[in-house]
């Protein structure tokens, strides 16, 4: 019984002892751990090691809602539309909605905040190509005010908006378009916040 007792006396220091080892810079198990070397992957472990944790940024997924400022620009470089002029706030969707062109949704899928990214959508990933069956005359009978019908301004119809092309006589030719249809566009993206629902 005497043996046991002092196996297992030496076997407790042992243990006791193997809890304290220092590390090479002095300190102990729990010690103060050098801030470069959280970067650092041990090789004794399986598994992956990371050595950047900056990897683990939220990233925007579908359904999360986010903010975003932009800037919208022809191929010619004209902007057309930008969130960074005064008095604007930056954008606000959520990722899968449609509430946004397809390809802009896109763009910012895989972003981490403070990220900004600079793409060019062609217009099948904007608003479309153009479409001539959406140019439609109508006759002035279907106007309570035809004569007040100027080319350049806005009608809406089954809930889309169209541009009046010309006014002749009793007939008026209204596009019904998209203003941007059939338009490369380049959009200037900076991802301000990530909320997810």
């Amino acid at each position: 019984m005497k043996k046991l007792i002092t196996i297992l006396g030496i076997l407790a220091v042992a243990i006791l002892l193997g809890c304290t080892q220092t590390t090479p810079n002095g300190s102990g198990i729990m010690g103060d751990t050098n801030k470069a070397d959280l970067n650092k992957i041990d090789s004794n472990t399986t598994g992956t090691g990371y050595s950047n944790l900056n990897q683990f940024t939220q990233l925007v997924r579908v359904g999360d809602k986010v903010s975003v400022n932009y800037t919208g620009k022809f191929t010619d470089g004209n902007v057309f539309d930008t969130s960074l002029t005064a008095g604007r706030t930056p954008l606000k969707f959520t990722v899968g909605q449609h509430q946004v062109i397809a390809g802009f949704e896109n763009a910012v899928v895989g972003m981490k905040v403070g990220e900004s990214k600079t793409v060019t959508l062609p217009p099948e990933q904007a608003y479309g190509p153009r479409d001539e069956n959406k140019v439609l005359a109508f006759d002035a009978n279907q106007f309570a005010d035809f004569n007040q019908l100027v080319a350049g301004s806005y009608v809406t119809a089954w809930n889309t908006r169209g541009k009046i092309i010309e006014v002749i006589d009793k007939n008026a030719v209204i596009d019904f378009n998209p203003e941007m249809a059939g338009k490369t566009l380049v959009f200037e993206i900076s991802l301000v916040s990530i909320d997810q629902p």
